[in-house]
Order: C-alpha cells, then structure tokens, then sequence
C-alpha cells in the first residue's frame, strides 16, 4: 500500500463509480480497477460493494477512508514543510485584512518586512473580518488582520492594544473646536456607524439612558468617513481610522467613554501549515505592538 494506491482509493470512493473516478484522475479504467483490486489483496479484505451502476463502501472502507484523509492530508502537510524549509525566506504570503488596518499601519510593516526578507513578495485581500476568517478557514490565505471581537477559539492570534472610538463630523455638527467630547452629547446627533460595531454602540448608548440616531450603516470605514464628509451625518469609527481619507474637511474628536473601544488582531488556522515567513512577519507584528 503507497499514497498513490490511497489516491486511487480516495478518488473512487468521493466519485461512487470507478469509471468517474478514472476520468478524474485521467487514466482508463481498467489500470484503475486492478490497483484497486491489489490494495484489496494485499489488505485481505474487501473495501467496496460493486454493482452494476454504482460502488458503495464496505464497513472494512469506511474505517479506511477516514484514516486514508488523515494520512493525505499529514502527506501534504510534511510536504509542504520540507519545500518551505527548503526554500527558505521568499515566496509570496497571502493577508486578508479589514480596510481600515489594510490603509493604517499595515504598509509600515510590510516596508520593514521587506528590508528584513527583499525576497517575499505579498498578495493583500481586503475584505471584511467574517470573510477572512472563512478564507483561513479553507486554507486560502496565510494570515488575518481583523477587528476584535472574534471565535478566538477558532484561530491562534496576537492582539494589539485597544484603541478608542473618535467621531468624525464637519464642523458644521460641531461649532466650536472640542478635543473631547461625551457619548451622551451624539444622542441627538445623526450617526454613521459600522455593522459590526452597530450592536456595542446601542449597548453603550443604552447603559446612558440614551437612544442614538442611527441614521446610516455600512461595513466599510472609508464609506462611512466619506458619507460623513460629505455632511450627511457624524462618522463614529475607531480613532486610528482618522487618516483613510487624507484630504477632507472632517474633524476629529475623541470621546472621553472608555467602553467603547476596539483591538486589532493578527489570526491564523490551527488546522493549516503556517509558513515559515507568515512566523516571521507574526513576530513583526508583535513587536509593532
């Protein structure tokens, strides 16, 4: 028995039909059916029950299949470490990020990341944090930059220190220049606010006694900062947000609430490889923080 034969094996049994199966693997049927017959003899059992349409798997097959995944999937794993190992410190690593941390601190670490490793090039995926954390999920990007909270059970991570909400409004909503300001002075104030946050920001107004006016929402930040900048209402956004849109005439005031506030983490599967440069820019990412 070799990881070709279980191959076969695997290929056949997701297919139900040998004959699908061949075509699968583009091969005839006939060099296909005697490697199954050969895993069969050399195991002493019979792993398929054959009919005239369709193949189903015997008990003996299903023990087998479940082992046959764990050992094509340890295969592939081995695999792919050796090659990373043997590459060394280039290739290219794949970050699916949230737009706000993707346009903020993230190309001061991929410039330092750069002068460390010239030899690691980067794909960059902006979407929002449930869409990352599905694509790590399925293996199809390295790392995550997301907002907190997140299923922090579901994945390893690092987190950056938490950073306060600001609003962000044209003068107009504001008449006099304010460093700070309460969360109970937005009570009457048209508020643009971001999904994901749209529920600790009712909660926060709530514990006041407050109900704000959420007059537009969006899981974009630099959509909320322009609909803001356009006049239409008052953006509340975490206060590292403030330089997505260089050129505008909004005016930024922090609050003075401490409960409103929100982390950045990096996140990574704990069922996938994790490269040897996504370690490295992980360690790059905690000493930023």
């Amino acid at each position: 028995m070799d990881i070709r034969q279980l191959r076969y094996f695997l290929t056949i049994a997701d297919e139900g039909s040998i004959t699908k199966a061949a075509e699968k693997l583009h091969m005839s049927q006939p060099p296909l059916s005697q490697q199954l017959k050969l895993l069969e003899t050399e195991l002493g059992v019979q792993l398929f029950e054959r009919n005239t349409r369709n193949i189903t798997l015997t008990d003996v097959g299903e023990a087998l299949l479940y082992r046959t995944r764990q050992i094509l999937d340890l295969f592939e794993l081995t695999k792919n470490e050796v090659m990373d190992i043997h590459a060394g410190l280039d290739g290219t690593l794949s970050i699916g990020t949230v737009s706000s941390a993707g346009a903020t601190f993230l190309p001061n670490i991929m410039q330092r990341f750069h002068q460390m490793y010239p030899r690691v090039n980067f794909e960059i995926l902006d979407e929002d944090s449930d869409k990352i954390m599905e694509m790590l999920t399925h293996g199809m990007i390295d790392l995550g930059i997301i907002r907190t909270p997140f299923a922090q059970n579901e994945f390893e991570h690092l987190t950056l220190p938490s950073v306060p909400f600001s609003i962000a409004c044209e003068n107009v909503f504001w008449e006099l220049e304010s460093e700070e300001i309460e969360l109970s002075d937005l009570g009457d104030k048209p508020l643009i606010v971001q999904l994901r946050y749209e529920k600790d920001i009712n909660t926060a107004f709530n514990v006041l006694g407050v109900k704000p006016k959420i007059l537009c929402k969006s899981n974009d930040v630099r959509t909320i900062l322009s609909w803001a900048n356009s006049g239409l209402g008052v953006a509340l956004v975490p206060s590292d947000c403030r330089f997505l849109l260089p050129i505008s005439n909004l005016h930024y005031i922090n609050l003075k609430d401490s409960f409103l506030n929100v982390g950045t983490a990096i996140i990574w599967s704990k069922k996938h490889y994790l490269k040897t440069i996504a370690k490295h820019f992980i360690k790059l990412f905690e000493a930023y923080g």
